[in-house]
């Protein structure tokens, strides 16, 4: 069985399993608790399947601090589970609430990371292209730009699968210098229009390095 399968079958066990929750509150065998984990356990589903299929669900800002709320969660819940006497059913949805988030703490975890072309824009995975094409012709790229009092430079490199941005920005005098390393172009893209003002096209218009 392939990894990939695996995590469609995972995925589609805990959607069981929600709906199997779902059915029981209904039914009135649940309690307030529960109602509090179905809610975050359709949340978490919701980033499973997104990493699943590779796409992008609610933007990638939420799935790791998900991620550690689960993870304190079901800590929290496998300690009350053995230092405090509880009757069948909460034991009964603390425990299944505790492993099903176990599971899901490092998925989301890896969903929730930003250098993925899954949470690029379609103007950014082109920008990439763009990029890409621009450093097979040259070891290194470097562009500036000025706005105002404002001004950035950028130098990007490539090194084996690894993107590299050295970026100095300039305002009132003051000089500040940052580098920042990612895995997809795309991510690059995002940072440098986000944090220097510049765009492919810049790079494009400067002198050769």
């Amino acid at each position: 069985m392939s990894l990939q399968r695996a995590y469609r079958l995972l995925a589609v066990f805990y959607s069981l399993l929600l709906l199997i929750g779902a059915i029981a509150l209904l039914a009135g065998g649940g309690t307030p608790l529960a109602m509090v984990h179905l809610v975050v356990g359709l949340v978490a589903v919701a980033g499973l399947w997104g990493y699943i299929l590779k796409r992008g669900v609610m933007g990638p800002r939420m799935w790791r601090p998900l991620a550690g709320v689960l993870a304190v969660g079901a800590v929290a819940q496998l300690f009350v589970l053995l230092s405090v006497s509880l009757d069948g059913v909460t034991i009964t949805w603390m425990l299944t609430s505790a492993v099903f988030a176990l599971l899901l703490v490092v998925i989301l975890y890896r969903y929730g990371d930003r250098d993925q072309a899954i949470w690029a824009t379609p103007e950014e995975l082109a920008a990439a292209r763009q990029l890409e094409t621009l450093l097979e012709g040259q070891s290194r790229l470097e562009a500036q730009k000025r706005e105002g009092d404002r001004e950035a430079s950028v130098q990007v490199v490539k090194a084996g699968d690894e993107y590299r941005a050295s970026v100095t920005r300039r305002r009132d005098g003051q000089q500040e210098q940052f580098e920042e390393r990612f895995h997809h172009p795309a991510t690059l893209v995002f940072f440098l229009e986000k944090f220097a003002g510049l765009s492919v096209q810049d790079f494009d218009r400067a002198d050769p390095a």
